[in-house]
C-alpha cells in the first residue's frame, strides 16, 4: 500500500513538471461567492465555476468548486478575473509581483442582480489636472444624473505623464484616483497615449531603465491595461491600443494581446455580444481634417518597425477582425480625436463609435466640437444609437 501512494506521487509530480512552462510561477486558488464580504474564504462559501482567470498572457477557467490553476508568466505582475455576470467585486485584480512559485491567491466576489436591461456612459480624454477639475465636477453630475448602472472611460485619464517628470506623473495620476471615486457608479477605465509614463524623453529626461517606465506607471496605479469583464449578458473587453517605439507612440494591438484576446473570447459563447472599448480607435474621419505633422508632439505619421504608419488609428485592426469574425460583436467604442463619431461599413455588424472629451470642447477650423459624454442603454443583449449629452449645456 505504501508503495502504490509512492508511485501515484511520483507520477503526478513528473506530469506537473512536463506541463509547467520555463520560468513559470504556478498560482492558485479560489474564485468565491463571499457572503459576508470580508474578503476570505470562509468554510460556507462555495466557489463559482466557469470565471476566467487572467495574467494578461494566460487564460484559464475554474473548476465546479471555483478552483483555478494557471502558469503565470506574465511580466505585468497583475492577476485578475473576467467578472461573471451576477458578481461585482473591488478585487477583482490583485498583484502578484512578489508571490513565490505555489502562492494561493482567491478572488472574492459579491452576488448581485443580473439585470435584463440596463445603462452605461461611455466617457473618454478627462485630461486630468488641478485645472481641468471644475470639467470632472460636471461630469460627475451628469453620472449623478442619468445613474447609469456602469461608466467606461476610454482612456487619456490624466493631463500628460508622457512628457513630464515622474514627480508630476506621478501626482496626475494621484489625483485622478482620488476623483475617479466620487463618481457614483462603477468605473471601468483603459489607458490612452497620455498614462505612458516618460516615452518622450527628449522632454521628460526621464530613463528607459526607469522602473515605472512606459506601461509601468499605469500597472502600478490602475491595473490590468486590458482585461474583460461581463454585465447584463454582455461581454466587455477593455483593449490597451496604444504601442511605442522610442520616442512616439502610435495606435496598434500589440501581438501578445492579440494571443490574449483569442484565449479570453474562447471563453464566450459565439452568441454573446461583445462590446470592445479602447482610445486610439480603428477608424477615425476626424483625423482626416487635422494637417499631417512630420515632427514634433502632433507628428502624424511614425515607424512602427520600420513600416510607416499613421499613428492615430490601430495600424493592425484587421488582426482584431480575423479573431472576433466568428463572434456576436456590434459595438467598438473608443476616443482620442475629442468629437464625437460614428461609422458603418455594408456587410460588417460592428459600430463603430467615438465620444468627445471631458477636458473640453475642441476647435478643429470653423468646426465647434463640444464636450460630452454618451449614453446607451442595453435591452437583453441589444444596444441602442446612444445619446450624446453635452457637459455644457
Amino acid at each position: 500500500m505504501r508503495c502504490t501512494i509512492l508511485f501515484v506521487t511520483v507520477l503526478l509530480c513528473t506530469s506537473y513538471q512536463m506541463n509547467a512552462q520555463p520560468g513559470a510561477i504556478d498560482i492558485r486558488g479560489y474564485v468565491f461567492e463571499d457572503l459576508n464580504n470580508n474578503g476570505v474564504k470562509d468554510t460556507n462559501e462555495k466557489g463559482v465555476r466557469n470565471v476566467a482567470v487572467s495574467d494578461q498572457v494566460n487564460v484559464v477557467t475554474t473548476n465546479d468548486n471555483g478552483f483555478y490553476q494557471i502558469q503565470y508568466t506574465s511580466s505585468y505582475g497583475i492577476l485578475f478575473v473576467s467578472l461573471p455576470n451576477d458578481f461585482q467585486s473591488k478585487a477583482w485584480w490583485q498583484r502578484v509581483d512578489s508571490i513565490g512559485n505555489g502562492s494561493e491567491v482567491n478572488f472574492p466576489l459579491i452576488k448581485v442582480a443580473s439585470p435584463s436591461s440596463f445603462t452605461f456612459i461611455h466617457a473618454s480624454d478627462t485630461h486630468i489636472s488641478e485645472t481641468s477639475l471644475g470639467r470632472m465636477q460636471k461630469f460627475e453630475k451628469i453620472v449623478d444624473s442619468v445613474k447609469p448602472d456602469l461608466v467606461l472611460i476610454t482612456g487619456d485619464l490624466v493631463r500628460d505623464a508622457l512628457r513630464v517628470p515622474e514627480s508630476e506623473a506621478t501626482r496626475l495620476y494621484e489625483l485622478f484616483l482620488r476623483e475617479i471615486k466620487k463618481t457614483k457608479a462603477p468605473v471601468w477605465y483603459i489607458p490612452g497615449n497620455h498614462e505612458i509614463f516618460g516615452i518622450e524623453r527628449h522632454l521628460s529626461l526621464v530613463s528607459q531603465q526607469h522602473p515605472l517606465y512606459g506601461r509601468k506607471m499605469y500597472h502600478h496605479y490602475l491595473g490590468p491595461d486590458y482585461y474583460s469583464f461581463n454585465y447584463g449578458g454582455i461581454h466587455f473587453i477593455g483593449l490597451n491600443s496604444v504601442e511605442f517605439e522610442d520616442l512616439w507612440y502610435y495606435g496598434r494591438i500589440d501581438s501578445v494581446q492579440l494571443a490574449w484576446l483569442k484565449k479570453d473570447i474562447a471563453t464566450v459563447s459565439p452568441i454573446t455580444p461583445i462590446i470592445t472599448f479602447q482610445h486610439i480607435p480603428f477608424f477615425s474621419g476626424g483625423f482626416s481634417m487635422m494637417p499631417f505633422e512630420e515632427d514634433g508632439p502632433g507628428r502624424s505619421l511614425v515607424r512602427e518597425k520600420g513600416i510607416l504608419q499613421y499613428r492615430h488609428i490601430v495600424s493592425n485592426a484587421q488582426d482584431v477582425f480575423v479573431i472576433m469574425k466568428d463572434h456576436n460583436y456590434p459595438l467598438a467604442l473608443a476616443g482620442h480625436y475629442h468629437f464625437q463619431q460614428k461609422f458603418s461599413f455594408d456587410g460588417l455588424s460592428t459600430r463603430f463609435e467615438q465620444t468627445a472629451a471631458v477636458v473640453g470642447p475642441t476647435d478643429e477650423g470653423n468646426l465647434q466640437m463640444p464636450s460630452g459624454i454618451t449614453v446607451y442603454h442595453v435591452k437583453a443583449g441589444k444596444i441602442d444609437e446612444g445619446n450624446f449629452i453635452h457637459l455644457d449645456q
